[in-house]
């Protein structure tokens, strides 16, 4: 049956008070360890630092992740591959950094999870600054993927890091927050190479990602508390087998994880060759003129913070189609052959896409806890297909866009968003266990 909101937040409170009363000291401990226990406040010092750490977290991670896609063309002339040869630096990223979740999300169950963060953005800079030194066509792409799995450590475990560090009430908000930074990374990283690839070079333009990576990485140093509620889950062959097998016999867990990567197949795919359409007839534009259409990226953020909030007071279940029909009116509004009304669909596009991944990628792991799945295994799984769809239907839109131009590309990215609203409707009448 469809579960209303009021019932939504009846569940999440329940399933918080259970999580507090599982971690409450005994009787004789005094007051404030209880409330800290009970996860970091709005408004307090500790929800400060979790948030701009995991912001400053996320801008790097997809900067770095989506560092070349602005300069897809440019990679294209200087190594004389083909537009769909060029997208393997993205689709390699991603697959490895799918690959590496698989080992990196169960990990941080056992070992924790801000230690697997630091451990990340350090060797994702180092990762950073090879691809700028790459020798060889080659070596370029086999550093793309060496980065794509230094990068796995954070998408892993930053979801769970929240669930367990902040209180049950902020938990979408705070989600939102952290999916706003990934979107500003993402514009950050586009229009950083974009601009510096045409002043002096894809190296230069590489090389000025790892160094905001790596200001960033030292703000996560600085910033992001320890993990005071993290419990290692069992260890050994069977309890992760187990612990597998729960987190893909949940039929709405298997919905989210869909989700994840119809949504991100999508998004990726339409971004990876817009550059090839704007710099071609009809537009005309320089590589950094058009990478100046990822300045829609901030409205991602926007829309990640404002549908998480909207989430937290009437559910997800009513929130997440919306995200997918605005997704849809956006990638139907860039068949025109206006730019205006291009960057605008873009800018749709930008929005319903970040409405739905702020939105899932949150409910994963508070779906998984109500559901005494691991909260790491489930966010793993998550952005496995998250990353797997971007991978797949990355290169696909390449090639669509080689055969049918255009409207390939649209017809694909639509039915990729029809799929992703269709699971989002059957959501709200799946047993439910959280809103």
């Amino acid at each position: 049956m469809t579960l209303d909101a009021s019932c939504a937040r009846d569940v999440d409170s329940a399933s918080a008070s259970a999580q507090t009363h599982r971690v409450m000291p005994s009787p004789l401990a005094s007051p404030p360890a209880t409330v800290m226990h009970e996860g970091h406040l709005p408004g307090s010092s500790g929800y400060r630092r979790v948030v701009v750490a995991l912001f400053a977290a996320g801008l790097a991670t997809f900067a770095l992740l989506y560092s070349t896609q602005a300069i897809l063309p440019a990679l294209a002339a200087r190594f004389e591959v083909s537009s769909t040869e060029a997208t393997l630096t993205m689709s390699l990223a991603t697959v490895s950094l799918g690959l590496a979740l698989l080992v990196v999300g169960p990990l941080s169950d056992v070992v924790g999870r801000t230690r697997l963060i630091h451990l990340s953005m350090l060797a994702s800079v180092l990762c950073a600054i090879g691809c700028a030194l790459a020798p060889s066509w080659t070596m370029l792409l086999v550093m793309r993927c060496l980065m794509g799995a230094a990068l796995a450590g954070l998408p892993a475990v930053a979801t769970a890091y929240l669930r367990e560090e902040l209180h049950a009430s902020t938990h979408a908000r705070a989600a939102g927050l952290y999916v706003g930074g990934t979107a500003l990374g993402g514009m950050t990283g586009r229009l950083l190479t974009g601009y510096t690839a045409e002043l002096a070079g894809w190296r230069w333009s590489l090389g000025a990602a790892a160094l905001l990576a790596a200001v960033c990485a030292l703000v996560v140093r600085r910033l992001l508390p320890p993990s005071r509620r993290f419990v290692a889950a069992p260890t050994g062959i069977r309890a992760a087998a187990s612990m597998a097998r729960r987190a893909v016999g949940d039929r709405a867990l298997v919905g989210l994880y869909v989700i994840g990567g119809c949504s991100a197949g999508a998004m990726i795919g339409m971004l990876n060759v817009v550059g090839f359409r704007l710099e071609g007839p009809g537009f005309g534009l320089g590589l950094g003129a058009a990478s100046l259409v990822f300045l829609v990226y901030p409205l991602g953020s926007v829309s990640a913070a404002s549908f998480g909030r909207l989430a937290d007071r009437v559910g997800r279940r009513a929130v997440l189609p919306i995200g997918a029909v605005v997704a849809i009116g956006g990638v139907l509004l860039t068949l025109s052959s206006s730019l205006v009304v291009v960057v605008a669909g873009l800018a749709l596009l930008v929005v319903g896409f970040f409405a739905v991944h702020g939105i899932a990628s949150g409910w994963v792991p508070a779906r998984a806890h109500a559901g005494g799945v691991s909260a790491g295994q489930a966010a793993s799984l998550y952005t496995v297909t998250y990353y797997l769809g971007s991978s797949v239907f990355g290169s696909l839109s390449a090639q669509a866009w080689t055969d049918f131009g255009w409207p390939g590309v649209v017809v694909l990215t639509v039915l990729l968003l029809v799929v992703t609203g269709a699971l989002a409707l059957r959501l709200r009448v799946t047993r439910s266990l959280l809103a």
